[in-house]
């Protein structure tokens, strides 16, 4: 079925596409497989976004979003692409081993298998739709044969792809296979997400979420399985190995976040398990339960996170001490330095939560643009403390994460005796993007600013990647909302409210933010290999995306910054 240019092409399609043109035209020659699986799934992902706004989805998506199926497809394929593009480079001036660059190219791999995955659920959900008959789908035989000859050309991309970094015929089926898992447990979890948490989110953004996870918690899995293997089986007759060497810091990071997941399904088990045996006694007051089940909380909560998970972290990731006495002695090995930086940041909590909490209460400023403030205050936060105190931040990032997901916890399962005072407090900063049911906005902000972070630790030649998620969000977002709201006459379209005004400020604020960054990072010891025209594009990139997508723009831009950054 033809679909005509003006149908199939929008402002954030249009952008997108700029985009993957820009990461494709950067690809060396010895990337050429994963320059045709990203042409092929940014296709595959425009065609089934397409479909899925011409239908009346089965799902229900966050209200007033598009689906954003295609961004979210290629965003994290692309972010992995741009990092294997900057390994290349290290691999060719023999700063970084053969593994590191292998490990790369398997996780881009595993985050595209994740998509196209979702992709080939979402296509399948949309022909049996137009199978029933449903008058509001409309899909035929065209459909299918492009859907179908899309996957197969992706696989055997993939095979032959995998096929040069293997060593033997078993080794790559082995690959295939892990790359298959990816992809099922992406169907399967972005069925659960969507289908726990509805009008929560997009598809875009369920899906982002969705590779996310699974690719983070696959890579756990596989250490877990490599261990188990060299444990169990003589060293000497096992070769299983998987992985690159990973930091201190992040290894706690990683176990800290398994260790939530395990507590997860641990306290709803043992809920399940008290309320059948204890829940059917009507004398007992609700206060008592719910003390109760508050003390199974916190117990349960406490024994994964003191126990379990460190266990994890010392025979699996081979931690030669437990992280608690690890994190103890870390802080203290430059205690005026860091406890001065706790400090700093307690006094910038302290105040601006104090302020802008009644405020929000009682103010009729558009809580969008009240939420700009926590914008900035992530400037003042993070800036000074990448620069002078990288790894501490490395490490803080982390602990506000774990917390900002138990308070989550306390609030979504009302744990007493704080779950209402988190849910009231919450509620001060949610919009329409939020939910009583989900809030994500906090998670959006803190992670897009420490994505950036995380991802630019080992080798980076390119100084300004690790601020991707600070200058991106809490410069140009901020400036742009604010100058738009204030000064912006002329929109870019008919029914959005961003303006040409506050993009232009947005990008000008940036730039401008690149221009005094730079010079700074060079005093302190930092080499510059970071040119004027390629940041222009990927600012202006960025800044016209923020203007034209109706996603989480917290949670894509970005990570479309950094991947542009990396070029």
């Amino acid at each position: 079925m033809w679909i005509s240019p003006s149908k199939a092409m929008n402002g954030e399609r249009a952008v997108v596409l700029v985009f993957v043109f820009r990461i494709l035209s950067s690809l060396p020659f010895s990337l050429l497989p994963h320059a045709l699986s990203l042409s092929l799934l940014s296709l595959f992902s425009l065609f089934v976004e397409i479909r899925a706004d011409d239908s009346l989805f089965l799902f229900k998506t966050r209200p007033g979003a598009s689906s954003g199926i295609m961004l979210g497809a290629i965003t994290l394929p692309t972010v992995m692409l741009s990092k294997l593009i900057q390994l290349s480079r290290a691999f060719s001036l023999q700063r970084i081993e053969l593994d590191e660059l292998e490990h790369m190219t398997m996780q881009f791999w595993a985050t595209s298998a994740c998509c196209c995955g979702v992709l080939i659920f979402l296509s399948i959900v949309m022909w049996c739709a137009a199978n029933n008959k449903n008058p509001h789908f409309s899909c035929s035989v065209w459909d299918a044969k492009f859907s179908l000859s899309c996957v197969i050309l992706y696989s055997v991309v993939c095979c032959i792809s995998l096929a040069t970094i293997s060593h033997t015929g078993f080794n790559t089926a082995l690959k295939l296979l892990w790359l298959l898992c990816h992809g099922f447990a992406a169907v399967k979890l972005i069925q659960h997400l969507l289908n726990t948490f509805p009008c929560c989110a997009s598809i875009g953004e369920a899906l982002l979420v969705t590779s996310g996870l699974v690719l983070y918690f696959g890579d756990m899995l596989a250490c877990t399985i490599s261990k188990v293997c060299r444990l169990l089986i003589s060293p000497e007759l096992v070769s299983i190995r998987y992985g690159i060497k990973r930091s201190e810091i992040g290894i706690i990071i990683q176990g800290v976040l398994l260790g939530l997941l395990i507590f997860s399904a641990v306290f709803k088990f043992v809920i399940c398990l008290w309320e059948y045996f204890w829940g059917a006694d009507k004398s007992e007051s609700r206060q008592n339960k719910e003390i109760g089940r508050s003390l199974i909380f916190f117990t349960s909560l406490g024994f994964i996170m003191i126990a379990v998970a460190p266990s994890w972290m010392m025979i699996v990731l081979d931690f030669d001490v437990h992280p608690l006495l690890w994190i103890f002695l870390f802080v203290f090995s430059e205690p005026l330095k860091r406890l001065s930086l706790c400090i700093y940041w307690l006094g910038l909590i302290f105040a601006s939560v104090l302020r802008f909490y009644n405020i929000s209460k009682n103010s009729k400023i558009e809580r969008i643009l009240l939420r700009k403030y926590y914008h900035l205050l992530a400037v003042l936060m993070f800036l000074p403390a990448l620069i002078y105190q990288p790894k501490f931040l490395d490490l803080a990032f982390g602990a506000a994460l774990a917390v900002f997901l138990v308070l989550e916890i306390i609030r979504v399962w009302r744990i007493w005796p704080l779950g209402k005072l988190v849910h009231q407090f919450m509620s001060a900063f949610t919009d329409h993007r939020d939910s009583d049911l989900l809030i994500v906005s906090h998670f959006s902000l803190l992670l897009g600013c420490a994505l950036p972070i995380w991802m630019s630790s080992g080798f980076n030649d390119r100084p300004l990647t690790p601020f991707a998620g600070i200058l991106s969000l809490g410069i140009g977002d901020t400036m742009a909302s604010m100058v738009g709201h204030k000064y912006g006459v002329l929109r870019w379209s008919k029914t959005g409210k961003k303006t040409i005004e506050g993009t232009a400020a947005g990008i000008t604020s940036v730039l401008a933010a690149c221009s005094v960054l730079l010079p700074l990072l060079a005093s302190t010891g930092y080499i510059l290999t970071q040119h004027w025209f390629p940041l222009l594009i990927a600012v202006t990139t960025s800044g016209l995306l923020e203007a034209y997508t109706a996603q989480l723009d917290n949670a894509f831009i970005p990570l479309v910054f950094y991947s542009l950054l990396c070029l």
